[in-house]
């Protein structure tokens, strides 16, 4: 089952793939460009193309993991489409054509993507922010709710990249890749007991999970409220594990290392 969103004049399909990867085709009806959002199954984005009757002309990768990675090569030899990953892992995106870093732009027709850099789980990790759309899609770095594993990374390096996502305007639509979000809100409930948001929006969590709908987008406001790895700086929080005046890098530390052995 694929869900369709409509925002910011572009149109963006929304497909789940493996066990818990969401795929992304975003397309561009005035111009007709198409790009996956990582490519989790080519046979996967293939369905969702032919359901939607767009052609792929991109590929635009946020980092190397096969999950993200594992259509590439299938989905270059069918559509000849243009495949783009963050330079920092040059030599891991399969068939890469163009590797981009901070501050660059990828084109969708009518529409520009600003490439930022979000190390901490793979160590060239990127998201692509449409700001004219108001939309980011932002790989593994942020889910609803949680954020990736430090593969590559630390704590250190991954709340500054964190903090690039808080700030983007509150109003943007954020795409993460995976249905992680009723686990993550178990865990949740743990770190902030005196967050009403949170309490509130598990209970909405868990009505949509009952009816098989996805918890996926969410927005930047939604989860500077209640997500707890980008609350690391703030005092109820750190009131709430005892880490009350500490460095928030430590902080958020403390909280993924928590989530590791939940």
């Amino acid at each position: 089952m694929s869900f369709f969103h409509q925002i910011g004049g572009v149109q963006i399909s929304q497909f789940p793939c493996l066990s818990d990867n969401y795929g992304f085709l975003i397309h561009d009806p005035q111009t007709h460009a198409c790009a996956a959002i990582d490519t989790p199954d080519a046979e996967a984005v293939n369905v969702a193309l032919e359901e939607r009757g767009w052609q792929l002309t991109d590929i635009f990768n946020t980092h190397w993991h096969p999950d993200h990675t594992g259509g590439n090569g299938a989905l270059k030899e069918r559509w000849a489409c243009t495949v783009t990953g963050p330079q920092a892992e040059d030599g891991r995106i399969p068939v890469a054509d163009r590797l981009v870093n901070e501050g660059d732009t990828v084109r969708l027709g009518g529409f520009s993507g600003h490439v930022i850099e979000t190390p901490g789980h793979t160590r060239g990790h990127i998201i692509y922010h449409f700001d004219s759309a108001g939309i980011a899609f932002v790989g593994d770095t942020l889910f609803a709710l949680g954020c990736g594993r430090l593969f590559e990374g630390t704590a250190a390096v991954m709340w500054p990249s964190l903090k690039k996502i808080r700030a983007l305007p509150a109003e943007t639509v954020v795409f993460c890749a995976h249905e992680y979000t009723q686990s993550n809100a178990r865990f949740a409930e743990t770190i902030e007991t005196s967050n009403k948001a949170l309490m509130d929006r598990i209970a909405q969590i868990d009505e949509k999970r009952t009816r098989g709908e996805p918890t996926v987008p969410t927005t930047i406001a939604i989860e500077r409220d209640t997500n707890p790895f980008l609350r690391a700086d703030m005092t109820s929080l750190q009131a709430d594990i005892g880490m009350g005046g500490n460095d928030p890098v430590d902080v958020f530390g403390e909280i993924r290392q928590r989530k590791d052995n939940f």
